[in-house]
């Protein structure tokens, strides 16, 4: 029996969903193993016309659409043309078919799960025998477009939960200039999506006959929470700024905060200042370098430099996002130098590195997020040291395809995007990141032709159960990322968020026999382990 993965995503353009579809559908396809997937999510505003579109479906000239920010798309699904956008549910199924030649059953039962949806919120509705999708008394509610690729589907449904339906005026809904089209909110105002998205994910499990069912659900926006739930992170955005408010310092006793563990002895890291470090340290003070070592406070810096290694963190030493576990300062960064780059270079030859790791601080406030001043420096590097690796840890870039693209032209060796943590975490301790577009991104990389390797990461002691990095470790898999590291977390400072927990240690080779067992070629965890941590023995080992 197969096994449903459900997937709350939050708000996703639909360009960065539709690769993850890809991705994921590409893996269960395959049927390596027994799993299927449910993407629940909300959309950018979006029209997307299916494979029976009309010409005429579309009401307004596409520069018109540009101009009201609204994204269009030629799609390879069943149906007409719909608008996505905010006040929607969206419903990615993946699912590997018995018969691929029994799709129209297939769409009944998501019309069943519509309709047992809209009954548990006293809203009565009915399907059409000529028609596909599902209906209410005051309009069409929700849409279905099926798309089934090697027995496998893709693309999927969308319902309306909030009367935010202006996009529809922009086309004939399904290819029909007199639909009508309503919203839950018509009938329910006490409606949200965290309610729907839990309603929708039973009934899917219960019409489909699925008997297990993973389901991790990414943290609901105050908008989507039936209770106002307030984050700080909303609040920060809320005014324009991203670091945190809070000035006041939390008293410890010995280092802890209330309620926190104590660190146990194997955590503990000896400094070594020896001749090696000092060295490296002026070398670097010398190029007026930083390194993510020193800005985010790794427990491993002594080792490392130690060992002539370290991280090059460029575009400066301030960032313009604030995440919770985070050392690295916030604020307003300063203009780029781009004389930079080439002190990088010099700086790995003179440590007559084989594999240099390069990393920055997010670049929110510039138009390609430093994407070409990450390319320059791999471009540098490569140049002036030709039998050296290059290793980049890249921000997301705010899903810019574009600026992606920049680093793959660039072709370092590897390319890392960290997910930090588990789904239901992200909105406290990723602020402005999304697991969903993370994932997305690490797929996009291969999806490019890239022929290096992928590699993503973990923090674990934030809050998170064993059960929750599993389903990561899964997901992460079905991606083919080539290398994954697990750590555990070390608050910088009594002001960042408290360490939840200590992971014994067996539970870090617990999750390497996971990860790899799942398919990942190389699982680098413990205590200690952080994204660049032995990144060369880790790269040569795959």
């Amino acid at each position: 029996m197969r096994k449903l993965n459900v997937r709350w995503l939050g708000k996703l353009p639909y360009s960065e969903a539709y690769d993850l579809q890809v991705g994921l559908h590409k893996s269960v396809a395959s049927n390596l193993d027994n799993d299927d997937y449910l993407l629940l999510l909300e959309h950018e505003n979006v029209i997307t016309s299916g494979r029976t579109s009309k010409s005429d479906s579309l009401l307004v000239p596409l520069k018109d659409l540009e101009n009201m920010k609204i994204d269009f798309f030629e799609t390879d699904r069943g149906g007409d043309i719909t608008f996505h956008g905010e006040g929607q549910l969206i419903g990615y199924p993946i699912i590997r078919l018995e018969d691929p030649k029994k799709v129209v059953p297939f769409v009944r039962l998501i019309e069943e799960v519509l309709i047992d949806t809209l009954e548990e919120l006293s809203i009565d509705s009915f399907t059409k025998e000529d028609d596909t999708g599902v209906w209410t008394e005051n309009g069409k509610i929700a849409s279905i477009g099926i798309k089934v690729s090697k027995w496998t589907t893709y693309h999927g449904f969308s319902l309306n939960i909030f009367d935010k339906l202006e996009g529809f005026e922009l086309i004939n809904p399904c290819g029909n200039e007199l639909e009508k089209i309503t919203s839950i909110q018509n009938f329910n105002q006490e409606v949200s999506f965290d309610e729907v998205s839990e309603i929708i994910s039973k009934n899917f499990a219960k019409s489909f006959q699925y008997l297990e069912v993973d389901k991790q659900f990414s943290q609901f926006t105050p908008k989507q929470l039936k209770s106002r739930k307030e984050f700080n992170i909303d609040k920060m955005v809320a005014n324009g700024v991203f670091r945190p408010t809070n000035k006041g310092i939390p008293i410890t006793i010995r280092g802890v905060l209330p309620s926190e563990p104590r660190r146990p002895e194997w955590m503990k890291v000896k400094a070594n200042l020896g001749n090696d470090y000092r060295s490296l340290k002026n070398l670097l003070n010398e190029k007026k370098l930083n390194t993510v070592c020193e800005e985010a406070s790794c427990p491993n810096i002594y080792e490392c430099w130690s060992m002539g290694t370290a991280t090059f963190m460029i575009m400066g030493d301030v960032c313009t996002r604030a995440c919770g576990f985070c050392d690295v300062k916030t604020g307003k960064p300063g203009s780029l130098d781009w004389e930079e780059p080439a002190r990088v270079a010099e700086s790995v030859k003179a440590m007559e590195l084989t594999h240099a790791v390069i990393t920055s601080v997010n670049r929110d406030d510039l138009k390609d997020g430093g994407s070409l001043f990450f390319a320059e420096t791999i471009n540098e590097v490569k140049k002036l040291n030709n039998k050296c690796d290059v290793e980049v840890l890249i921000p997301d870039f705010k899903g810019d395809r574009s600026a992606i693209d920049n680093i793959i032209s660039a072709s370092p060796e590897v390319i890392n995007h960290n997910l930090e943590t588990v789904p239901r975490l992200q909105r406290e301790i990723r602020t402005s990141a999304s697991y969903g577009r993370s994932l997305s991104l690490l797929h996009y990389v291969k999806s490019q032709g890239f022929q290096g390797k992928t590699k993503t990461g973990l923090i674990v002691g934030m809050g998170e159960s064993k059960e929750e990095v599993a389903s990561v470790l899964k997901d992460i898999s079905k991606l083919n990322v080539d290398i994954v590291t697990i750590g555990q977390y070390l608050r910088p400072t009594a002001k960042h968020r408290p360490i939840d927990r200590y992971a014994p240690l067996e539970e870090f080779d617990f999750y390497k026999f996971l990860g790899e067992s799942f398919g990942i070629p190389h699982v680098e965890s413990g205590p200690l382990v952080r994204s660049s941590y032995h990144a060369k023995d880790s790269f040569a080992s795959v």
